[in-house]
């Protein structure tokens, strides 16, 4: 089954995804004072652009707000209400520089106790269940804290079988992410690690893929982290290495100058109607034909979502190092 912000679907049901998208959120006051343009709070707004996404032919999202970021689990129900599309929401925790102040001093039982009730009762005092749990860590560094979230989450996987899903900082430390993952006896199949389009380093991505982990390719349209072709190179690349099954796309968009509701930026909905015919014809000229290239689509955008966003028995190491507690 697949847990989303209004019940339980079975795998089949979820359609086309973005498997990282952010449609209600805000850092801290501090930052979101610093820079406003990362506020997006506005349903109204929101609904445009999903209502964008649907109108070519996008089905479902992997919201991937967590607490410390803003999440607003009665906005997403709103959302999903007013458009039809399908939200899984996320539980967890991003990042240290987010969340550091607030859960100071926290163990990774404490925790790991947090995450198990978003995804086993509900979210932020209601009863939208979590879908996925969610760690990260800091641009070149894993904090204390942050480490205890990795081993917190993977600890709740074990409980649940929920799916996790990982934020590296600029595309830095996923191998240090991945070494934990395995340490808590967690087989990274189940894990998504997300922005290493930051840092399109063919090293990096063939050894996190080599995981068994999923590879998100994602900040789509953001040109200001690198043109549009090395995400889509990065991709074939991942596919003519055996990697097919282990892709996913999203755009993660979080500011207002990324959505076309608030400021006619590309918008989610520019993945499915400009990258997507944009991808086709860079994999006809990379030698695919037009059944293949249906192949992968369908593979990136739908089998590989449903099978991800799975909640299923929890994925154990054949063989652990005993975790460092």
């Amino acid at each position: 089954m697949i847990r989303t912000v209004t019940g339980d679907i079975a795998p089949e049901d979820l359609g086309i995804t973005l498997s990282h998208e952010h449609l209600i959120s805000t850092p801290p006051e501090w930052m979101a004072t610093k820079d406003p343009d990362l506020v997006i709070l506005d349903v109204d707004q929101a609904v445009v652009d999903v209502q964008r996404f649907q109108a070519a032919g996008g089905q479902a999202m992997f919201e991937a707000t967590a607490w410390d970021y803003g999440r607003d689990p009665r906005k997403m129900q709103e959302i999903c209400e007013r458009t039809g599309v399908t939200l899984i929401a996320c539980g967890g925790f991003n990042k240290g520089l987010w969340f550091h102040e607030r859960t100071e001093g926290w163990s990774v039982e404490q925790y790991e106790e947090v995450m198990l009730r978003e995804v086993t009762e509900g979210i932020d005092g209601t009863d939208v269940r979590a879908g996925v749990i969610k760690f990260g860590t800091g641009y070149n560094s894993i904090s204390v804290a942050e480490e205890r979230v990795i081993r917190a989450a993977c600890r709740a996987h074990l409980q649940t079988g929920a799916p996790l899903h990982s934020h590296t900082e600029a595309g830095t430390m996923a191998l240090e992410q991945l070494e934990i993952v395995r340490e808590e006896g967690v087989d990274p199949r189940v894990l998504t690690i997300a922005h290493l389009t930051r840092n399109i380093d063919p090293w990096l991505y063939r050894k996190v893929a080599e995981s068994g982990a999923y590879v998100l390719i994602d900040q789509l349209s953001k040109v200001k982290y690198g043109p549009e072709s090395g995400r889509i190179d990065m991709l074939i690349d991942l596919i003519d290495l055996g990697h097919l099954d282990q892709l996913l796309v999203g755009g993660d968009l979080a500011r207002k100058s990324d959505m076309y509701g608030y400021t006619r930026g590309p918008g989610v909905g520019w993945i499915l109607s400009d990258w997507l015919p944009r991808l086709r014809e860079r994999l006809a000229e990379r030698g695919r034909d037009a059944r293949e290239i249906a192949e992968i689509e369908h593979k990136v955008m739908v089998e590989n979502p449903a099978r991800h966003f799975t909640i299923g028995e929890p994925a154990r190491l054949a063989t652990t190092e005993g975790s460092a507690r």
